[in-house]
């Protein structure tokens, strides 16, 4: 009997270890469900890319798993903690934009600096900090006073997912749903601050919208001039420094993707990338974008906000850093990029109506801040009561007129009751004004650290270019190249190669006029 019961245990051990590591984790582990059988979430970072994905990233905290891949008790661990990170890494994430989870291999010889600096002593070592605190960052034990500090209590899923809420206050479980646990979404209307997280969700929309253009083949012989106007616009004053870059750098080669023009050659004959190739060789607002989420634009339902979110928070932006002397020059674009390029039919033909009803021509970029902002308000008024009668708005955000009074007490003079259902409101348009300026200005430029933008924002900020429908603004390559040195080598070859040349509205190549 003896016998028996020893072979059998002698089986059933050989059973164990011959295992998977996932399996066997799942036997004998802690009873969460760990799978192994998905694509990792976790980004794998390196010396080379550390220090540049932990500043790009738009979660406010990151963990960062110091790990050796011959290391048998990492390897059992890392199903636990791809678990967590699936909560809040990568598109399909339940909770994006909040953590940023990460590994980085301290057994290969190119980590070993960066894991001298962060002071690993263990493997699995787990650091917690805010993300930029990482970044040119280092850690030490003996260090009392730091941001980066050390998860002493994450060896299993549940106990790595209730540090992480205990720090942060919050309530992640592994049981929420998309878009139906959304107890963690700010409001937007409390925190003036909130908008800064914008950025992200603006370069969103700029690479989706570039996207569905390229997609939909919308450009064409009797849109190139319109697009062409509209990225110029881009170009120079867009809040993100890296789709200014991505931008000029498609204006340049504008030709050689859609040729157009009597010198051109034949459809057949030129070559043109495929919508693909376009995509993959020009990333409009960087290799990362897009994300395929959204942060401050993100709706409580998989249908609401997003997209258009993240193209009125564009437009508000453009609307309060160009010069006076462009403002009619950024509403024709605006307006023409919607009634050329927006895929909604009702909301280009509400804009449209809008848009037609202007008599008099924007002189100063107040006139046009003024103007975008009322016309948002009426978008919103339209549609808060279309969505109250069909019940498709989100209940977490519902259109409001904006901004709202916890957002800027001092815009509102006072208001009263018209009737039932309608509230008339009396603005101060001089503090309405000074809101715009600086939560579509400065606080959404100070987000991306561009110090030379968001130090300019004041009453008379201006930057001189061409008030042309179609000509490259001069300024552009100027503003770019303060902008970003590394990019100032394509800014003055750009400028070199229009040099002494004259310009038509009449665009027939924008190399070769």
């Amino acid at each position: 009997m003896r016998l028996v019961y020893g072979t059998f245990f002698l089986s059933f051990l050989l059973l164990i270890l011959r295992m998977p590591a996932g399996e066997a984790l799942r036997s004998v582990g802690d009873g969460t469900d760990l799978r192994t059988d998905l694509p990792d979430a976790t980004v794998e970072l390196n010396s080379s890319n550390f220090d540049s994905v932990l500043k790009e990233s738009p979660a406010s905290f990151a963990i960062v798993e110091f790990f050796a891949h011959w290391c048998p008790a990492c390897r059992n661990y890392k199903p636990h903690y791809e678990k967590v990170a699936r909560l809040f890494n990568g598109p399909d994430a339940v909770h994006p934009g909040i953590i940023l989870m990460t590994r980085v291999d301290c057994a290969m010889k190119i980590n070993a600096n960066l894991c001298d600096r962060f002071s690993v002593g263990y493997y699995p070592m787990l650091l917690w900090g805010p993300s930029v605190k990482f970044v040119a960052g280092k850690w030490d034990p003996k260090q009392e006073k730091s941001e980066i500090q050390s998860i002493d209590d994450g060896r299993t899923a549940d106990r790595l997912l209730n540090w992480i809420n205990k720090k942060m206050g919050s309530s992640f479980s592994f049981d929420d749903e998309r878009y139906e646990n959304e107890n963690t979404l700010p409001t937007n209307v409390s925190d003036p601050e909130q908008i800064a997280r914008a950025i992200y969700d603006v370069e969103e929309a700029t690479a989706l919208a570039f996207e569905i253009i390229i997609q939909h083949k919308m450009i064409k012989s009797s849109t190139q001039a319109p697009l062409i106007k509209f990225f110029q616009i881009l170009a120079t004053h867009h809040p993100s420094k890296r789709c200014r870059r991505g931008i000029a750098e498609i204006l340049l080669n504008f030709d050689d993707l859609w040729p157009s023009g009597p010198l051109s050659i034949s459809s057949e004959e030129a070559p043109i990338l495929q919508e693909q190739d376009v995509l993959k060789s020009y990333s409009i607002c960087g290799k990362e974008v897009p994300r395929h989420y959204w942060i401050f634009c993100r709706g409580s339902k998989n249908d609401t906000r997003g997209f258009s979110c993240g193209l009125w928070v564009l437009f508000h932006s453009l609307s309060v850093r160009v010069g006076d002397g462009e403002s009619q020059s950024v509403f024709t674009a605006i307006c023409d990029f919607i009634q050329n390029f927006f895929v909604c039919d009702d909301c280009r033909r509400h804009f449209h109506e809008m848009s037609s009803s202007v008599s008099v021509p924007f002189n100063r970029t107040r006139d046009l801040s003024m103007w975008l902002w009322r016309a948002h308000n009426k978008v919103n008024e339209r549609l808060n009561k279309e969505e109250k009668a069909l019940g498709t708005g989100d209940p977490r955000f519902p259109k409001i007129i904006w901004p709202p009074k916890q957002l800027c007490r001092s815009c509102y003079v006072s208001s009263s009751r018209k009737r039932r259902s309608n509230m008339k409101i009396y603005w101060n348009e001089d503090e309405v004004y000074k809101f715009l300026v600086r939560y579509y200005g400065r606080t959404l430029a100070s987000s991306h650290n561009d110090a030379t933008l968001s130090s300019k924002y004041d009453e008379s900020y201006d930057i001189t270019t061409s008030t042309n429908a179609v000509a490259v603004p001069v300024g552009a390559a100027l503003a770019i190249a303060v902008a970003s040195c590394t990019f100032g080598a394509l800014a003055c070859f750009w400028r070199a190669q229009q040099k002494n040349r004259k310009y038509t509205h009449q665009l027939h190549s924008f190399k070769d006029i």
